[in-house]
């Protein structure tokens, strides 16, 4: 993923993190059991984290650096982008939907954002002081 696609779509997560916070807190609050209330939180919250770190990687990308850290970094924002929307987007549905199937769906998610900070590791590592390469 490019720098400028990265930061776009952490704009989009950021604001529909936001949203989507908002929408729990005003909106689902009386509908919502507390168990799936936190549910929902529980996804918002990662949500918000995610998209800031997506929009950390986007912007980290506009900088020289090593072309194989370059790579892991753009590795790690697809993967960010997988987390968001099976990790999170699978506890809104299960939240309000109530279909524990849904669940399933979750530790992929979670995996996909594991596998980012590894990629992000991996990407700190080719960085050495003083040399860079495009």
């Amino acid at each position: 993923m490019r720098a400028r696609s990265a930061v776009m779509l952490a704009a989009v997560a950021g604001f529909s993190a936001v949203a989507l916070g908002a929408f729990g807190a005003h909106g689902l609050k009386k509908v919502l059991s507390p168990q799936w209330l936190t549910v929902y939180q529980t996804g918002v919250q990662y949500h918000l984290i995610h998209a800031v770190v997506l929009l950390a990687v986007g912007l980290i990308l506009t900088q020289p650096m090593p072309q194989q850290s370059r790579a892991w970094l753009a590795r790690a924002a697809w993967l960010l982008l997988v987390g968001l929307l099976l990790f999170s987007g699978s506890l809104y549905a299960l939240a309000v939907s109530g279909v524990s199937a849904i669940g399933m769906i979750t530790p992929i998610g979670g995996v996909s954002w594991l596998l980012a900070w590894v990629c992000i590791g991996l990407a700190g590592r080719q960085f050495s002081p003083g040399v860079i390469n495009r």
